[in-house]
């Protein structure tokens, strides 16, 4: 089975008109204001997942600041794996700085959805204010034993639209502060899991972590596949494709071409979401 375990839904009313959306929601218009960024909804998603050999999908909308956006989003998920029982798998997505967040978390997951994500902090980087306003919603996904899935990337390098100022202090405090979570750090997690080397203190911090592998054909040569496996451990790395601005295709073929074993290959490409999720 293969589980691409990020992707992004929205809806109708966004996709064509997402001009209406940019002046109150900078982190929208960061990622979005470009016409090329492009935006689908459930239906194109299924195309492009039966086109590519993609059994299942975990999808997100996106971290609106307004309730009202957040909630209509939301409901497109909701209805999206309503659609498509046996082919999507949603998540609530809203700004943890939002008034209603709490509540649109267990609205979401009274609703079927099976965890939170993707959370960002667009801005600020994941500081302790960040940390602060996570403790709500995490402490109920850790109620629920559902996993959090959260905006992160490398502290280094070219800058980019989403390209956050995050530290990889900052990650490794999320993981301390929330060690009975399950979360799930986007984009490799900016390569914290490196510090699994270190001989006392993190093996154990990092314990609560998975990583997925969204946009990494922009970002990393192919041997990181097999490193971060190494590093993180074999059952802590999920495909995920980060479509539609990237297809899932492309990260099957450079799995196949540079994962050598095929029991890793059948964890990375789905096995390892399976699990996490309980299917």
């Amino acid at each position: 089975m293969v589980i691409d375990f990020h992707t992004h839904v929205f809806q109708d009313e966004v996709i064509q008109n997402r001009a209406a959306h940019l002046a109150d929601e900078p982190e929208f218009a960061l990622l979005y204001e470009s016409p090329k960024s492009t935006m689908v909804d459930a239906e194109t998603l299924i195309a492009v997942m039966d086109e590519d050999g993609v059994d299942k999908s975990v999808i997100f909308g996106f971290p609106w600041r307004s309730e009202k956006r957040f909630r209509d989003n939301n409901d497109a998920v909701i209805e999206a794996v309503k659609k498509f029982p046996d082919r999507l798998i949603g998540m609530a997505c809203f700004d943890l700085g939002a008034k209603g967040a709490v509540a649109e978390t267990t609205r979401c997951l009274d609703a079927g959805l099976k965890g939170v994500g993707e959370l960002a902090f667009y801005h600020s980087g994941i500081d302790s204010e960040a940390l602060a306003l996570m403790e709500p919603v995490m402490g109920l996904c850790r109620e629920a034993n559902v996993p959090v899935v959260i905006h992160t990337n490398e502290p280094v390098g070219h800058p980019y639209p989403g390209k956050t100022p995050i530290t990889l202090g900052q990650i490794y405090n999320l993981a301390a502060r929330y060690p009975d979570n399950r979360i799930v750090l986007c984009h490799w997690g900016g390569g914290i899991f490196f510090f699994n080397l270190l001989k006392k203190e993190a093996k154990k911090t990092l314990k609560n972590l998975w990583f997925d592998t969204a946009a990494s054909p922009y970002l990393y040569d192919a041997e990181i596949y097999e490193t971060a496996a190494k590093l993180a451990g074999e059952d802590r790395i999920l495909f995920g494709s980060d479509y539609p601005l990237i297809r899932p295709s492309r990260y099957l073929k450079e799995v196949q071409g540079n994962v050598a074993d095929e029991a890793l290959r059948q964890k990375i490409l789905g096995k390892n979401a399976a699990d996490l999720f309980g299917i």
